[in-house]
C-alpha cells in the first residue's frame, strides 16, 4: 500500500515533534502533566496547580519519570474523528477506537475502556517480550560461540600449518636421506661390479700370459729343437699345455650393466616416513627358474589346469618382481595341428601362473621359455587324460541288498550268491568285503568310474572275474 499504509509510531512521532508547551500559560515548556485534568503544565503552573484548592488533590507527574511517553503529549485523537480521543479498544478489530467509532462501524464489536484492557494486553506483550529477550540472549550466546569458534579455527589452522611445515621438513629430510642411501647403494654396486670385472680381467690376463708363454715355447721347440730335444721336452710341454687348456673360463663378462631404478618400488621407512624408489640389479637366469604345480605333468580333458613359474636370478634368489618375457607353448605330440593356447598371468612378485584347458587327450610337449631360453625342466611331457567319468551305478554293500533281493541283478565286482543269484552278497564268492560301486567295482567312493557309459556291466564283471 505504499508509505501511507504504514502504521504510525506514536512514540517516535511524539518524541520527534517540537517540544510541547504549557496548556495553561502557553509561555513555558511542559515539564509535567496532570493525570486528573489531562493538561500539560510548565514548572510554574505545576506549583500553582498544587496550591489551588480545587486542584490540590490532582495527581501531577513529571514528564521525565512517566513510563508511557505517549502520556507526555496530548491525548491521541481518532484518525476518523479528529475531535474525539481514543479512549476505547475494539477486541474484534484489535485497535483503539473513539466513542463515535463504537456508534458507527464498530457498533456490534466488543469494546472496552483502554484502562480495563491494558493489563491483559500488556501482560501478553510482556510475555512475548520475555520470550523475545530469551531469544536475544540465546542469539548473543550463539554469536559469542561463533566468535570463539572463529578464534579456535584460526588457532587450529595455525597449529596445523605448523604440523604441515614440520611434516614437510621431516619428509624432505627423509627423501634426502633416502636419496643419499640410494646413491651409496649405487656406488657400492658399481664398485662391486667393477671389482668382479677386474678380478675376471686379471685371471684372464694371467691365463692368456701362461698360454702365450707355453705356445711360444712350444713353437720355438718345434722350429729350433732337434728330434731328441723335442722328445726329451715333449712330456713337460704337453703336460703344461694340457693343463692350461683344461682351465675353465667364461666367454662372457662375469657381470652385466643391468642397473635400473624403479621410482614406484616401496623402499620401507626412512626417518619414520614411508619412501619409494629402489635400485634393481637382479637379472633373471632361465636355467635357475623352476616350475611348480600339481597339474605340471597331468591334466584332464576340457578341464582348466595350470602350474606356476618361479623366476630366479643368477644367484638362485627369487626375483621378487615381474615384467619378464615368458613364452609357453603346449603342442600335441601325435597331432601336429592340435595345440593348446595357454594364458600367462604375471603376479608381479616373480611368479607367473600358466593356465590352460586341453580339448584333446594324449601326450603334449610343453615348452616354457624366459627371454628365449628354456627354464629348468623345460621342455617336459604333459599327459592329458580323458575327461572324468562319473559312476553310473550305486555305491552299495551288495547287489542283494541294493536291488531288494532280485536274482537277475548283477554287479561289476564279479561276486555271486548261491541259489541262482547273479549278483554279489555278503560273505559269498567274489564279494570285495566292503562297499563298492556296482558299475565298475571300485571300492573308493570318491573315484573315477573304470568303465565307460556305454559299457555292459555284465561283460565288465566277467572280465574282472577272469582278471582276478
Amino acid at each position: 500500500g505504499g508509505v501511507g499504509q504504514l502504521p504510525l509510531d506514536c512514540l517516535a512521532w511524539s518524541r520527534a515533534g517540537p517540544a510541547a508547551g504549557c496548556d495553561l500559560c502557553a509561555d513555558g515548556a511542559a515539564a509535567g502533566r496532570c493525570l486528573t485534568c489531562g493538561v500539560r503544565l510548565c514548572r510554574f503552573c505545576c506549583r500553582a496547580h498544587r496550591r489551588q484548592k480545587k486542584t490540590a488533590s490532582h495527581a501531577v507527574t513529571e514528564l521525565e519519570s512517566t513510563k508511557d511517553c505517549s502520556q507526555a503529549g496530548k491525548p491521541l485523537l481518532c484518525p476518523s474523528h479528529p475531535t474525539e480521543e481514543l479512549q476505547l479498544f475494539c477486541e474484534q478489530c484489535d485497535q483503539p477506537v473513539c466513542r463515535d467509532c463504537v456508534l458507527g462501524r464498530h457498533r456490534q464489536h466488543p469494546c472496552d475502556l483502554t484502562s480495563n484492557v491494558i493489563h491483559r494486553h500488556g501482560d501478553a506483550l510482556r510475555e512475548l517480550l520475555k520470550s523475545s529477550q530469551q531469544h536475544m540472549d540465546t542469539l548473543e550466546d550463539v554469536l559469542s560461540q561463533v566468535d570463539e569458534m572463529g578464534g579456535a579455527i584460526r588457532s587450529r589452522a595455525e597449529a596445523v600449518a605448523t604440523e604441515i611445515c614440520r611434516f614437510a621438513r621431516g619428509y624432505m629430510k627423509a627423501v634426502e636421506e633416502h636419496r643419499d642411501r640410494l646413491l651409496k647403494q649405487l656406488e657400492d654396486l658399481k664398485v662391486q661390479k667393477e671389482n668382479l670385472l677386474h678380478l675376471q680381467k686379471a685371471q684372464l690376463q694371467q691365463l692368456l700370459l701362461d698360454l702365450r708363454t707355453g705356445v711360444e715355447f712350444t713353437e720355438h721347440l718345434l722350429m729350433s729343437g732337434s728330434d731328441v730335444e723335442i722328445l726329451v721336452t715333449k712330456g713337460v710341454v704337453s703336460s703344461r699345455l694340457t693343463k692350461l687348456n683344461s682351465i675353465a673360463y667364461s666367454t662372457h663378462p662375469s657381470v652385466d650393466d643391468r642397473i635400473q631404478f624403479s621410482p614406484h618400488e616401496r623402499a620401507g621407512q626412512c626417518c619414520g616416513y614411508e619412501v619409494f624408489g629402489a635400485i634393481l640389479n637382479k637379472v633373471v637366469d632361465p636355467a635357475r627358474c623352476t616350475l611348480h604345480g600339481e597339474d605340471l605333468h597331468s591334466a584332464r580333458q576340457n578341464q582348466l589346469s595350470g602350474f606356476t613359474l618361479l623366476c630366479k636370478d643368477t644367484a638362485g634368489e627369487r626375483m621378487g618382481r615381474g615384467g619378464e618375457a615368458v613364452l609357453v607353448t603346449i603342442t600335441h605330440k601325435d597331432k601336429r595341428d592340435c595345440a593348446v593356447k595357454p594364458t600367462v598371468c604375471d603376479n608381479g612378485d616373480g611368479t607367473y601362473c600358466i593356465s590352460y584347458t586341453p580339448e584333446e587327450p594324449g601326450l603334449y610337449a610343453v615348452c616354457v621359455c624366459v627371454k628365449g631360453q628354456h627354464v629348468q625342466g623345460s621342455p617336459f611331457t604333459l599327459m592329458v587324460k580323458h575327461k572324468f567319468r562319473e559312476h553310473q551305478g550305486v555305491f552299495h554293500c551288495c547287489t542283494f541288498c541294493s536291488s531288494g533281493g532280485q536274482k537277475a541283478a548283477r554287479c561289476a565286482c564279479g561276486g555271486t550268491m548261491p541259489g541262482g543269484y547273479q549278483g554279489c552278497g555278503h560273505g559269498h564268492k567274489g564279494h570285495p568285503g566292503c562297499h563298492h560301486w556296482s558299475c565298475c567295482g571300485q571300492v573308493k567312493e570318491s573315484s573315477e568310474c573304470l568303465c565307460g557309459p556305454s559299457s555292459d556291466p555284465s561283460q565288465r564283471s566277467l572280465l574282472r572275474t577272469v582278471a582276478l
